[in-house]
Formats: C-alpha cells, sequence, structure tokens
C-alpha cells in the first residue's frame, strides 16, 4: 500500500471557516432520475424504496429518510441530478456561471413556492439547484 504524506496546515487552511465569509450553505435533499420507461423503472425503485408517496405520468417520487428519490421521464442521456436546495436560486445560479458553470435548463416553476434548473461543471457533471 502507498501511502502518501499529508500536510495538514494545507488540510486545515482549506478546511477552515473565515467567519466573515458568506456561504450559499445549500443542502443536498433530492436526486432525480431520468428513466425512459417511467414504469419499468417504478417497478425496480418500488422493490428497492417502497410505495412511492406520489405517483404521476410525469414524476415518481419516494421518501428515504427525508431525503426524495425521484423518477422523471425523459432524457437519459445526462444521468440522475442531485439537487441543492438554496435560499435564493436567482443568486446562486448567477454565482455558479460566474465561476464558469453552464446552463443545462433554465429555471422553471415546478411548485407554487419552488423552482428549479439546472447547470453543469466543467466536465459536463450535473449541478441542479432548487429554490425560490
Amino acid at each position: 500500500m502507498i501511502r502518501h504524506p499529508i500536510d495538514e496546515a494545507a488540510v486545515a487552511a482549506v478546511t477552515a471557516r473565515n467567519p466573515e465569509e458568506t456561504n450559499m450553505s445549500p443542502t443536498i435533499r433530492s436526486l432525480v432520475i431520468p428513466v425512459s420507461d417511467l414504469d419499468a423503472a417504478k417497478a425496480v425503485y418500488t422493490s428497492l424504496l417502497g410505495t412511492p408517496h406520489t405517483d404521476q405520468p410525469y414524476y415518481v417520487g419516494y421518501n428515504v429518510d427525508g431525503f426524495e428519490v425521484s423518477l422523471a421521464p425523459g432524457e437519459v442521456a445526462g444521468g440522475p441530478v442531485a439537487y441543492a436546495d438554496v435560499e435564493d436560486l436567482d443568486a446562486t445560479r448567477a454565482t455558479l456561471l460566474a465561476a464558469g458553470a453552464t446552463e443545462r435548463s433554465a429555471p422553471r416553476k415546478v411548485a407554487p413556492e419552488a423552482r428549479v434548473c439546472v447547470l453543469a461543471d466543467a466536465d459536463g457533471n450535473p449541478i441542479g439547484l432548487r429554490g425560490r
């Protein structure tokens, strides 16, 4: 086994929080899995996660100890998207776009008090945002 020395000072510098620093403090509370065959996927995920709390042709949702796992019919090429709950969707989106993220889907309303959008990092990995 190869062991690499750990630079404790570097780790401390990276993980230390500056009290004057403003963090977005997002919480990832959901994972949306795109599926090509909703009925087939629902059979598999219901076997794993139990009865869904929402079962509609456009969305099947499971509550897994407070974490939302959902199935959504649509384009499957992008893979699952983890959604971070943020206080201000527009501000967080702007911050991430300024940092180099690209937009995969523009903000859209999904519930009376919720909007979502999907960005991508430099490698194309999806970053879902959910907020107001």
